[in-house]
């Protein structure tokens, strides 16, 4: 990964593999970043090839290479990278050398699994996650009552949750009484539960099986591969299929 100096604090840190642009720059903001021993919150800050970059306690170094990995996340695993209270986290399931340089684009809750990517490349997660992408996100989904088309048709025109913004599926199919395939292009909390709690459903499976032209396909619960440089090329492109 060739860097072009000087370069924008935020930008140093995504590639450093501390999250994307965005979160980034909320570190900054909230005085977690430091230039040689000074903390700096100011946005438009530029580093140098020779400056000591460090975000807590944590040297920022970026990577000479650019990773894309794509996860079968299991039940019961956390995406983010550090929480106190949690023990097991989804990014230590990917056992490369580098892997503290990973961060997940986007994200599952800890009672879903599924298809998630980790990168170090902060400025192709900030693309991806970009609410202008429109990236599609298929879901299989099982609950414990039959599934009623009419909700599901309901939600395509959008519901209204919590006084926001309506959720809304981009379409559906219905595999069996409890089991249904659901697309999403947005990208709110935890909103497939949601809107299967709004209709009175109670979720027992949540498995994200696609991102864009990218498949869970055949990989193990649990299993990792990389991403080729080419899927990733389509997914930034739009291609779904």
């Amino acid at each position: 990964m060739k860097i072009d100096y000087p370069i924008r604090l935020q930008s140093y840190l995504a590639k450093s593999g501390f999250g994307s642009r965005r979160s980034c720059e909320q570190l900054i903001a909230d005085g977690h970043v430091s230039i040689n021993t000074r903390i700096v919150t100011e946005m438009g800050t530029k580093v140098d090839a020779d400056d000591v970059v460090m975000v807590d306690t944590t040297l920022a170094e970026p990577s000479e290479r650019i990773y894309y990995y794509a996860l079968n996340k299991p039940r019961g695993y956390v995406c983010t990278n550090h929480d106190p209270n949690e023990r097991l986290y989804a990014r230590d399931l990917i056992t490369t050398s580098d892997n503290n340089l990973l961060f997940h684009i986007g994200r599952l809750d800890k009672e879903s699994s599924g298809l998630i990517l980790y990168t170090n490349d902060g400025d192709t997660a900030q693309k991806i996650m970009h609410p202008s992408s429109q990236i599609e996100k298929e879901y299989a989904v099982m609950t414990e009552e039959t599934i009623r088309r009419e909700d599901l048709e309901d939600a395509l025109r959008g519901i209204y949750i919590d006084n926001q913004k309506p959720y809304t599926i981009k379409k559906f199919a219905l595999k069996s009484k409890r089991w249904a395939s659901i697309t999403l292009t947005e990208g709110k909390n935890r909103e497939l539960r949601k809107i299967f709690s709004y209709f009175g459903y109670t979720v027992l499976r949540l498995v994200r099986i696609r991102i864009g032209p990218i498949q869970l396909g055949t990989l193990p619960e649990g299993k990792y591969r990389p991403v080729t440089k080419n899927e990733i090329t389509a997914l930034l492109a739009g291609k779904n299929e």
